[in-house]
């Protein structure tokens, strides 16, 4: 087969990658088009120093760094000199054996060494500045440019074309225009790099991303070598590499540097800016101070070069959903290329990506966060924070983007926000006027941060009494149209009677699991679903019928999850809604008033108490909270916060979809639907020591090898002790099991224990 007419703007490294993958598939009539000479472009895979750490937080990112690595060792285009990370810091030391935990939990090894191991294998380190290292052997250089031409090569053998001195100046159905041509297209790919937000104006696409300088020096001779591993010392934001007897150094230790496209330099490399001496000053101090070598060093030429930045620093992959049959391949480093290409390759081809992109998809962001102001300002926050999680920053001024009705209600209440990242929505995390515990627990640093002890007493009165949680920020759909569309796109029956509510999966067009949801029938033709964010949204929007209509109502309404055993006693004088347990079952919803508030009422639980979600439209908000606030006073009813509702959601062994699962994620072996033996399950864990909780995506093991990860973590406060969710081979899940979790440079001892850990005969749901 030869496919549709593929034509891909931009001929760096992720557009030969692309090639080739799309080629290697059958998609052959691919068309690469160039704004400036093949292969060293002008781009900044032209200038790109090409350093490789395999090692990310995100199980994706590590496995698109891992198949670029194999990948470009394959074509001879890449030298695994390893890596070092070096520490110079308590704090930073820390981070290092986190990091070796998170390539354990991925598979990329790496060793932790003392200070004296790290300065040998990198001799110009001065010893005494460091605490220690990790290194990864696997790690090194990608040759950028000899990579993206490997590929082409192999693509252009299948039948691709590769177009230098094109530029795009007009993209519309059917045709892409350049200034010397004009190209028929089935599908247009965007993989221009920095130039992709103006590629995306050309197609009526936002493509959100910033283009900021960066700075790159290199030195006289120093004494180094080609065969030295990468440096990387991230309590400065400086990196090194060799280029023969001298140095290379990159520098994010500067101000953030946006670049506006018009103020680019003109001629073959319009991505390197002229350097900046002056913002170097810092950096250079910094590195001699590691490298006291470099004392006597002179820098000999330098750049500050142009690179794309995201608001939440992960690539943008996928398809437009307002212009269909344009994808883009935009904001990913050499680091990432092949791997990016790879998953893109096969999301077109076949419909659906082996690895899961939620954390990359175009789609992911709410409207709010397409918006210049909030692009600009969260791609420099991505910039300095750019692998660096240790230090904090000053808060950003775009916050309260989404704030719910309760919003004033909370800030009296001394609540502390978070935000959520799939949707911009400021969430209470805890609320400063509810008293924390006599005597709490404590707690080491790390499981203390973004945590406070009145979490404690907030997952404890929800657990006696009766407790206000804001549910606003769950994406809620109102679907209109005969049943057959949801139907045809879940793994249940959601044909049920009006009143009733399911749970079940919405799957993909090859069958494949998208997410979770939750289908709650209003009438006969229309139902609200509480759905996991823009890219749920998405996908219905794409395979909607013109005799079904899908509204995103969450802006319009607001919601209050009403649970503890005390919910009937706040709820039933206010209602006109019979809340009695044989009139209200669990899995049902009414609708009536609260008061004078009209609200739809859906009888679920995600703390594991007898409750309600009651939502309401957002002009009402205010009244419905002042309702529920009053009658609250008398059953001793307060509002609590996210890491309440973490803490009482694990103890009831409610699996979060993009946390304890994702879609590469077998159904059946997260327990969420029956079937076949599975291999490998989701397991609920017990730790032995309760000063220490898991922060997410740790390592597990079992007989000191690594058998899992870690998908998420609380303190239990009705169990009394650290809860953690991990996948682990099947022969391990059987409760009694002791594994360990590898935390920083310590082994927590962990139990595997039958679930759910609280109320197992869910005797207090049904009350």
């Amino acid at each position: 087969m030869t496919g549709p007419k593929v034509v891909i703007i931009g001929a760096g490294i992720v557009g030969c990658a692309l090639a080739d993958e799309l080629t290697a598939r059958g998609w052959t009539d691919v068309t690469v088009l160039e704004r400036g000479p093949l292969f060293v472009t002008g781009g900044s895979s032209s200038h790109a120093p090409g350093l490789v750490f395999q090692t990310n937080p995100s199980r994706t990112m590590a496995r698109m760094a891992r198949y670029t690595v194999e990948k470009y060792v394959a074509l001879d285009c890449f030298r695994p000199v390893g890596s070092l990370e070096v520490a110079t810091t308590p704090e930073r030391l820390a981070e290092l054996h986190r990091r070796f935990g998170f390539g354990q939990s991925w598979g990329i090894a790496s060793t932790i060494l003392d200070p004296a191991t790290t300065a040998g294998m990198f001799p110009l380190v001065d010893k005494d500045r460091i605490l220690g290292g990790l290194h990864v052997p696997s790690d090194g250089l990608a040759l950028a440019v000899a990579a993206g031409q490997a590929q082409a090569a192999r693509a252009i053998e299948r039948g691709a074309r590769f177009i230098p001195h094109e530029e795009v100046i007009e993209i519309s159905p059917g045709r892409v225009r350049t200034t010397n041509d004009v190209y028929r297209s089935d599908v247009v790919v965007s993989c221009a790099g920095f130039w992709g937000p103006r590629i995306g104006e050309l197609a009526g696409v936002t493509i959100p991303l910033l283009p900021m300088a960066h700075q790159y020096v290199r030195t006289n001779d120093t004494g180094a070598h080609d065969n030295l591993p990468i440096l990387r010392h991230q309590d400065r934001d400086l990196y090194f590499r060799a280029h023969g007897e001298a140095l290379g150094i990159g520098s994010y230790l500067h101000e953030p540097m946006p670049v506006d496209l018009a103020d680019l330099p003109g001629g073959d490399h319009p991505s390197m800016m002229p350097f900046t001496p002056d913002k170097f000053l810092e950096s250079w101090a910094a590195a001699t101070d590691l490298l006291p070598g470099l004392a006597d060093a002179e820098i000999v030429d330098g750049f500050n070069g142009v690179f794309s930045f995201t608001a939440d620093g992960f690539p943008l992959l996928g398809e437009s959903r307002e212009v269909p049959g344009f994808w883009t391949a935009e904001a990913i480093w050499v680091t990432h290329s092949a791997g990016a290409a790879r998953a893109l390759a096969e999301w077109m081809v076949t419909g659906r990506p082996a690895l899961d992109l939620h954390e990359c998809d175009l789609n992911r962001f709410d409207r709010a966060q397409l918006a210049p102001a909030y692009v600009r300002e969260r791609s420099v926050r991505s910039f300095v924070e750019v692998y660096d999680i240790v230090h904090p920053l000053d808060p950003p001024s775009v916050r309260n983007v989404r704030v719910s009705p309760f919003h004033a209600r909370q800030v009296e209440l001394g609540a502390v926000f978070g935000e959520t990242a799939a949707s911009g929505w400021e969430r209470p995390l805890w609320y400063a006027t509810n008293p924390p515990p006599q005597a709490p627990r404590p707690r080491d640093e790390w499981s203390s941060r973004h945590w406070s002890p009145i979490a404690e007493t907030e997952a404890r009165i929800t657990r006696e009494r009766v407790a206000m949680y804001d549910m606003t920020p769950l994406t809620r759909l109102e679907v209109t149209g005969p049943v057959s569309f949801l139907q045809g796109l879940t793994s249940g029956n959601v044909d049920r009677k009006v009143g009733r509510v399911v749970y079940t999966l919405m799957l993909d067009q090859a069958g494949g699991v998208r997410s979770d949801i939750t289908v709650a029938r209003l009438a006969e033709d229309r139902w609200q679903v509480g759905v996991n964010g823009p890219l749920d949204l998405d996908w219905l929007l794409r395979h909607a019928p013109d005799d079904v209509r899908v509204t995103d109502i969450t802006g319009g309404t607001c919601g209050i999850g009403l649970w503890g055993p005390l919910a009937r006693d706040v709820v039933a004088p206010l209602t006109d809604i019979d809340v009695s347990p044989e009139a209200f079952r669990y899995f049902q919803c009414r609708q009536g008033f609260i008061g004078t508030v009209p609200v739809t009422m859906l009888r679920l639980s995600y703390v594991g108490e007898l409750g309600w979600e009651i939502y309401a439209r957002a002009d009402h908000g205010l009244k419905l909270w002042d309702t529920l606030w009053a009658a609250g006073r008398g059953p001793g009813m307060i509002a609590a916060g996210r890491a309440a509702f973490q803490s009482l959601r694990l103890e009831k062994g409610y699996r979060a979809w993009g946390v304890d699962m994702t879609a590469e994620d077998d159904p059946y072996q997260a327990g969420l639907a029956t079937g076949p033996e599975p291999d490998r399950r989701l397991t609920c864990l017990v730790l032995a020591d309760v000063g220490a909780v898991p922060v997410g995506r740790e390592p597990v093991y079992a007989d000191g090898t690594a058998v899992g990860h870690v998908t998420s973590a609380a303190f239990g406060h009705t169990v009394g002790a650290p809860i953690a969710y991990a996948w682990l081979p099947a022969g391990l899940s059987v409760p009694g099991t002791e594994v360990e979790i590898g935390y920083f440079d310590r082994r927590l001892t962990a139990t595997v224990a039958a679930e759910p850990l609280f109320d197992p005969l869910h005797e207090r749901l049904r009350s």
